[in-house]
């Protein structure tokens, strides 16, 4: 079973589990799946398509796996509902590990770097426990995605459930949504269509950049260890850029005219953001491979043509 498995994550979980020849059940509430990300699945003998909202509830079958990747993970999107945000984080998580109790499934987590807040620890590592204002704007999410790693773990320590916690730093790639609201989409539509790339702030906050490649094969690390590892793991690249470095970036690999402006920053937006990936490397084998102008260029193809736009020619 993939929750949110018709999003940007859950969509290539679900491939890579067809792939494998696995029967996946995706289950997906809509709000911000896109049908079109598992449209090319549907014929396929190995996958069903159920819609519902695992924060009410979920279908009670008989499954060996679960990844649970269901939730909005932007903040335009996951701020447009915050009560929903939080009880998809928190009893999302809760019916996936009661349906794990069940059935003896392995379950796997989508968390996040949001975690740590705005870190005062950089780059930041499993152990830190984070900075996050649990009545902010974001807290539906931080302190949501907070709440279902003590689920995991209290799972774990009580009934023995086999959880493995996935923390997933900013990642990039084709179907994400162009109108989620992150800065790679939000750089690569304005780009494309020659308008202002607009930068929270002075453009100094700095981000760390994980092509969808690279971070799904993390995740199958993760869940396909023979040990479950200990606690949550960092899952992103340590390359560390500012936001205005990815903007001429974008601008270099499109040709556009764009220029820069600059918009108030956000509450409680991360001033830095950079994972310390000891753990994946030294547990799993697992560092990303994919560097940025690359990934780059493959998004921007697949949002060339989501948008009936051409780039006018990468930078040499």
């Amino acid at each position: 079973m993939v929750t949110g498995g018709a999003g940007f994550l859950g969509s290539h979980v679900c491939d890579r589990l067809v792939r494998e020849g696995k029967h996946v059940v995706c289950v997906d509430n809509f709000i911000t799946g896109r049908r079109a990300n598992v449209a090319h699945l549907r014929s396929s003998p190995y996958f069903t398509m159920i819609e519902a909202d695992i924060s009410v509830a979920l279908p009670q079958i008989d499954v060996s796996e679960i990844w649970n990747l269901a939730c909005p993970a932007s903040p335009p999107t996951y701020q447009v509902d915050p009560v929903h945000t939080m009880l998809t984080n928190v009893m999302g998580m809760k019916n996936c590990l009661d349906l794990a109790y069940d059935t003896g499934a392995r379950v796997f987590q989508a968390s996040t770097s949001e975690v740590y807040g705005d870190p005062e620890v950089h780059p930041q590592t499993e152990s830190y426990r984070g900075k996050v204002n649990p009545i902010g704007p974001r807290a539906c999410y931080d302190e949501g995605k907070r709440a279902a790693e003590t689920l995991c773990f209290d799972y774990r320590r009580m009934y023995g459930t086999d959880v493995r916690v996935a923390r997933i730093f900013n990642t990039y790639g084709p179907r994400m949504d162009p109108q989620d609201g992150r800065v790679v989409s939000n750089f690569v539509v304005q780009a494309l269509r020659g308008d202002p790339l607009e930068i929270y702030g002075d453009g100094s906050q700095t981000r760390s950049f994980c092509f969808v490649d690279d971070l799904v094969e993390g995740f199958f690390r993760i869940m396909r260890a023979p040990e479950a590892p200990q606690g949550p793991v960092n899952l992103g690249n340590p390359g560390e850029f500012t936001m205005r470095e990815l903007a001429e970036l974008v601008i270099g690999i499109t040709g556009t005219s764009s220029t820069l402006t600059n918009k108030p920053l956000p509450i409680d937006d991360p001033k830095q953001r950079r994972p310390d990936i000891g753990i994946a490397q030294s547990l799993l084998g697992w560092k990303p491979q994919i560097p940025l102008r690359e990934g780059l260029s493959s998004t921007i193809a697949y949002f060339s043509a989501e948008l009936w736009l051409t780039p006018l020619a990468e930078e040499c």
